[in-house]
């Protein structure tokens, strides 16, 4: 699996799992927990949710997937996990009983990148101190945020301690591309990783027929293609959800999938790159 490299000199896988939509039906935990332990046996190794997900119910979900997988000879240290913050609970005070109260029900003694979902009425710099105290008690070991667009990253960077933030998860696709006029380019100068969500578009893209026309030259499935198209631009990694055992096993794959210059070229021709700014595109 190609890695990202991180300022502090770490790294991170290039392709994740995300878990949106986990853990709303009670019903389904079984099957989502199976799909996760699934997951850990093919080789994903970070798994990205928040405390919105499900009300909680995704990092349960995921919760008792790692403890399963733990009992079973995985190393805690071999993952990544994430986690969100809501913006309501971004204070000193909220971020320490929201990141409490999410390593309870991940069954886990550190989040190894802590986010804040979005930009919301708290100051930034209380976030900040929020964040830089959750470290100190060693309860998150980097932190970053999510949906922030150029302005809100440059605020960010202008505080004390600003300069710490790891990464901005955003959404960003072949459908989806307006963060490549200034939030990627931002990014980049400062090798702060950008984590591409939603870079299937909710599995919109998979049936395109631009898509299907690459795909079927490199006999993968048009799906693999938006994927794999994510992952090369540089600075950037992808966290897309996926159940299906059939889908995890997909997207896996895509991380080996090279995409030559025609295939660029066609993909630019029909999903253009922005000329101009555009609002930040969330789901």
């Amino acid at each position: 699996m190609p890695t990202l490299a991180l300022p502090d000199g770490g790294a991170w896988p290039a392709l994740g799992l995300g878990t949106w939509r986990l853990g709303e039906d009670p019903a389904q935990q079984a099957t989502e927990t199976a799909a996760l332990r699934l997951a850990f046996e093919i080789g994903y190794r970070l798994v990205d949710t928040a405390e919105m997900y499900g009300d909680g119910g995704a990092e349960r979900v995921l919760g008792l997937a790692l403890a399963q997988a733990q009992r079973a000879g995985l190393a805690r240290e071999a993952l990544t996990i994430v986690s969100k913050a809501y913006p309501q609970h971004a204070s000193v005070d909220g971020l320490h009983k929201a990141c409490e109260a999410s390593l309870r029900r991940l069954g886990i003694d550190q989040i190894d990148l802590y986010l804040l979902h979005w930009r919301g009425g708290v100051a930034l710099q209380q976030t900040i101190d929020g964040f830089e105290a959750l470290q100190r008690r060693g309860w998150i070991r980097r932190w970053g945020v999510s949906n922030f667009d150029v302005g809100d990253l440059r605020d960010l960077a202008d505080l004390p301690g600003g300069a710490a933030c790891c990464a901005n998860q955003v959404y960003y696709s072949l459908s989806e591309r307006g963060v490549e006029h200034a939030v990627l380019p931002w990014q980049r100068q400062r090798a702060m990783p950008l984590m591409a969500y939603c870079p299937i578009d909710q599995g919109s893209l998979a049936n395109h027929p631009a898509l299907r026309a690459v795909a079927g030259h490199h006999g993968v499935a048009p799906a693999q293609v938006a994927l794999a198209w994510v992952m090369s631009r540089p600075g950037v990694m992808a966290i897309p959800k996926a159940v299906r055992a059939e889908h995890l096993r997909q997207n896996w794959a895509a991380a080996r999938l090279v995409l030559d210059d025609t295939d660029l070229g066609h993909l630019d021709r029909v999903f253009p790159p922005p000329l101009r700014s555009q609002p930040l595109a969330m789901r």
